[in-house]
């Protein structure tokens, strides 16, 4: 082996902190964005926000106005009946409502308050009812094992061992058995909303029907059909004939009254949290023709700072002027960064409206098949930079809020030659399901037959999958004897 010294010349690409900066920028929320602005805006002297005219100045230049107003009047030749002036009688008379006239808007105190927990909700009435300590405490237990949707999850011997074990504690030598804690559950079970702390659905709806008036119609099939649940579950009308005695007339108005009730009563109390999303992007018709432009409400206006970059002396090396130099060049990178964000955004964006004008037309069925290589060679940027760009970021249309990764699809070939996308297949195997008759539902081979004379050359296990993920059962889960 021989050692020996050379020099070798080699190109890399090497990532520069902007150039970090920019790529990061790209792939933040419009919601992440605002708050990497506000984190930049407050440890940067040289960056502000171009904030809008305010209120103040705006009755400043009217307050203005009538003074000028005001002084013309009194150096005029004559005066006029009546002078303007500096307040208005609404500003020192405040109109009370009486009860022939009542305002527009009054003025109330706000006592909205945050909806209770289904377990709260519970406890409350449980209070209410005239129980002795060891039932109440029995009650306390049920209470504390009902899910989400208010279904009892414990067993009936498991809440027996719990309040036998919480007696123990509270030194009481009492035996509590399983009799007493179905009472109690059945008292629970009554109380709003009924059907709480049911064990399974079939006693779920048991208990309301129960519930209801002697003098409802079918209120005897629907409790009749409830005892052979296995049966309604698996849709096998035939045998609940049979089993029931009931003609299918009636057959028909005990179910739809079992379809009134409530399956999980618990389902109200559930905290929901709505997910609201700002859209990056707008596309609107005007003169048939499609256009788009950044949302002008998450548009972020930034400038320097006048003040701070006024004080920067070019000779200047102390440690402050190199620190506002610092801080200036910052804040042009940052604010370059941001501007390219959006140029890219634009540039992404109109690139899919451009492909997918069918689909702003007519829907879901409309979709052209399109993937990130494509809008990549378009608008000549990576692919990594495309699909970057389109991750949480949000394009309101005429038809709706769709994220930009929605309009991304794969393709399947045609009887043409042509490709179809897998977006517009589901919406076309959902509108012929839709259409379909109930009591003749359509097969995924009919389907795919179907989907074949229009142009569409798909498998029926493809027809399958898309159904699937559709989440449409099955033709034999789907059929309606009734």
């Amino acid at each position: 082996m021989k050692l020996s010294v050379g020099l070798k010349v080699a190109n890399s690409l090497s990532l520069t902190p902007q150039l970090q900066q920019a790529i990061r920028l790209l792939q933040l929320s419009s919601l992440e964005l605002e708050q990497e602005i506000q984190i930049q805006l407050d440890s940067n002297p040289l960056l502000e926000k171009v904030e809008e005219e305010t209120h103040e100045s705006l009755e400043s230049v009217q307050q203005e106005q009538q003074e000028y107003e005001l002084s013309d009047a009194l150096n005029a030749n004559h005066l006029p009946d009546e002078l303007p002036v500096d307040t208005d009688w609404d500003d020192v008379y405040t109109h009370q409502s009486t009860a022939i006239e009542r305002p527009e808007f009054e003025d109330r105190e706000d006592n909205r308050h945050s909806n209770a927990s289904l377990k709260e909700h519970m406890l409350g009435q449980v209070n209410l009812l005239h129980f002795s300590p060891v039932d109440r405490l029995i009650a306390y237990c049920i209470v504390d094992a009902l899910d989400e949707k208010g279904f009892l999850e414990a067993d009936i011997d498991e809440i027996v061992s719990s309040v036998q074990h919480l007696l123990q504690q509270m030194d009481y030598d009492i035996e509590v058995e399983e009799d007493e804690v179905l009472v109690v559950l059945k008292h629970i079970q009554r109380l709003e909303p009924i059907g709480i702390g049911a064990r399974n659905l079939a006693e779920c709806l048991f208990v309301q029907i129960e519930a209801l008036p002697i003098t409802t119609l079918f209120r005897k099939e629907a409790l009749m059909l409830l005892k052979h649940y296995e049966l309604l579950v698996s849709n096998d009308l035939n045998k609940l004939i049979k089993q029931t005695g009931l003609n299918a007339e009636s057959l028909k108005s005990a179910i739809e009254l079992l379809k009134t009730m409530k399956p999980y009563p618990g389902a109200e109390f559930e905290q929901k949290e709505s997910d609201y999303q700002i859209p990056d992007v707008v596309v609107s018709k005007k003169n048939n023709h499609w256009h788009v432009q950044l949302n002008p409400d998450v548009l972020p206006k930034l400038r320097i700072n006048s003040f701070y970059s006024g004080m920067i002396k070019r000779a200047d090396q102390s440690d402050e002027n190199q620190y506002l130099r610092n801080q200036m060049l910052e804040a042009k990178n940052f604010i370059k960064s941001v501007d390219e964000r959006h140029k890219t955004l634009l540039k992404v964006a109109s690139c899919i409206v451009q492909h997918q004008r069918e689909f702003l037309e007519i829907g879901a069925e409309g979709m052209k098949p399109l993937v990130l290589r494509d809008v990549a060679e378009e608008v000549e940027l990576h692919e990594s930079t495309v699909s970057r760009v389109t991750t949480n970021k949000f394009l309101l249309t005429p038809l709706g809020l769709f994220e930009l990764k929605y309009f991304f699809s794969s393709h399947v070939g045609t009887t043409s030659g042509g490709e179809a996308s897998s977006t517009a297949i589901r919406a076309k195997i959902k509108k012929l399901v839709a259409d379909e008759n109930p009591r003749k539902p359509l097969s995924d081979n009919t389907i795919a037959n179907l989907l074949k004379e229009d142009g569409i050359d798909v498998a029926r296990r493809t027809v399958a999958k898309y159904r699937e993920s559709l989440h449409i059962p099955s033709s034999s889960d789907r059929k309606v004897l009734i």
